[in-house]
């Protein structure tokens, strides 16, 4: 029975709260670390990683939890009221501490990421467990994913567009202000239309976390869709954490960085729909290779940024683009089929640990790839600065355009290898 078209759109909205946190931190908080609070590139990548390897353990903790959860307002829902709340809250936090010393800056900076990252393991989990749990068809999934994943875009189009202008012309604690705002209205969004829907009424698995964690991980085709969509995560997180390097010292103006995050971002609006088409009729695991090979060959022509020119780089990052909406769509709508469907084998529910493994997996490596960029612009000899007019070596420069493009080309590329082995797709197609 198809669901209710308020229950299909309104749980999308939930999209804005993962699109947006997913974005501006990966966008925003290295330079913030670096160029307005003069932390060292190397230290501020630890920083950026540290509260969201905390995320990797909490994850599939907050799956177990939520697989427990007997609340009559539904299993997952009351999550993403009570935690989406506390995201909103805590991501103003981050960006309204000390400006100095660097120490202290620094350390408000950690205890406050911390904190988010903790209330948004407890959105996030529930949130992408629900599909497996409010429909068993495979194609209505889809389709569920295909209004997820334009609001998605809009989020990460909206927040990543206007987030840079917020701190240009007002600062960091208001664009901290306003991001909240957008979290509050996603998480608060999915909680009130989401009301209603009958979840699958599977007892959850009995046993302790590791037992579940194991059983999850013996599972090869959600292990596959795993290790794929955890290499392109850290490569798109090195994308991202470059994108205001790239946009002040290789394009020569702060303020491109908005139009080169809404030309990669922006043709996920159109494209998504048609993948969502392609991935009903060809298979999900033959449209989410067809996307990584478009992802691939789009952040590779990225490298025209090192030019003069800046109309190159915008055609780049819009074939990338394309190719990124893909890469979203598709593992979020075999996710949910992978759990169900071990859900349906053993007769037990561990919909929220299978869940909990892949968004601490997505947590990882988009917390790695600011990371790994930091890393690369470090060895590169990038001189942190709160100067306007601090001109990088060479080495430096190339070190901005390396981490940018050919970085995650390779990450993203390497994600084929695991994700031409998996199987389940063409057996949930034909059901």
């Amino acid at each position: 029975m198809p669901l209710p078209a308020r229950v299909r759109r309104g749980y999308a909205l939930g999209s804005i709260a993962t699109g947006t946190f997913g974005t501006v931190p990966g966008l925003l908080l290295l330079p913030y670390l670096t160029d307005s609070l003069g932390v060292a590139a190397a230290v501020a990548g630890l920083i950026v990683f540290v509260p969201k390897a905390w995320d990797v353990v909490l994850n599939p903790i907050a799956g177990r939890i939520s697989d427990r959860s007997r609340s009559p307002l539904g299993r997952r829902r009351p999550f993403l009221l009570r935690a989406g709340i506390a995201l909103a809250i805590t991501f103003a936090l981050i960006f309204a501490g000390p400006s100095a010393p660097p120490a202290l800056a620094a350390t408000w900076v950690v205890v406050a990421f911390l904190a988010c990252a903790t209330a948004y393991a407890f959105f996030q989990v529930p949130f992408n467990a629900m599909p497996a749990e409010i429909t068993p068809d495979a194609g209505e999934r889809t389709r569920m994913m295909t209004w997820r994943v334009a609001v998605i875009a809009v989020a990460i189009l909206l927040s990543g567009a206007t987030a840079p202008l917020i701190v240009s012309s007002l600062g960091y604690a208001a664009m901290g202000v306003y991001v909240g705002m957008l979290l509050l209205v996603g998480t608060v969004g999915a909680y009130v239309t989401t009301r209603g829907v009958t979840e699958d009424p599977t007892d959850a698995a009995e046993g302790t976390l590791r037992e579940q964690l194991r059983f999850a991980l013996a599972v090869a085709d959600f292990r596959r869709l795993l290790i794929a969509f955890v290499a392109q995560a850290l490569g798109v997180g090195a994308l991202l954490a470059g994108v205001a390097y790239v946009a002040r010292y290789l394009l020569g103006d702060p303020a491109t960085a908005s139009v080169l995050f809404a030309a990669f971002v922006g043709p996920g609006l159109l494209v998504s729909p048609l993948w969502g088409r392609w991935a009903a009729g060809a298979g999900k695991r033959a449209a989410y290779l067809t996307a990584t090979v478009v992802l691939v060959a789009g952040t590779l022509l990225l490298w025209t940024a090192t030019g003069d020119a800046t109309w190159p780089a915008y055609v780049a990052a819009a074939v990338a683009g394309i190719g990124y909406a893909g890469t979203q769509l598709c593992p979020l709508a075999m996710l949910p089929d992978v759990a169900a469907e071990a859900t349906r084998a053993s007769g037990a529910n561990r919909v929220g640990v299978f869940t909990g493994l892949w968004t601490a997996g997505e947590t990882l490596g988009l917390a790695l790839g600011p990371g790994l960029y930091g890393l690369v612009l470090s060895i590169g000899g990038y001189e942190a600065s709160t100067s306007e007019g601090t001109v990088q070596s060479p080495a430096a420069l190339t070190a901005i355009a390396v981490g940018f493009t050919v970085v995650p080309a390779v990450l993203v590329a390497l994600s084929l290898v695991p994700l031409r082995r998996y199987s389940l797709d063409e057996r949930t197609t034909r059901a």
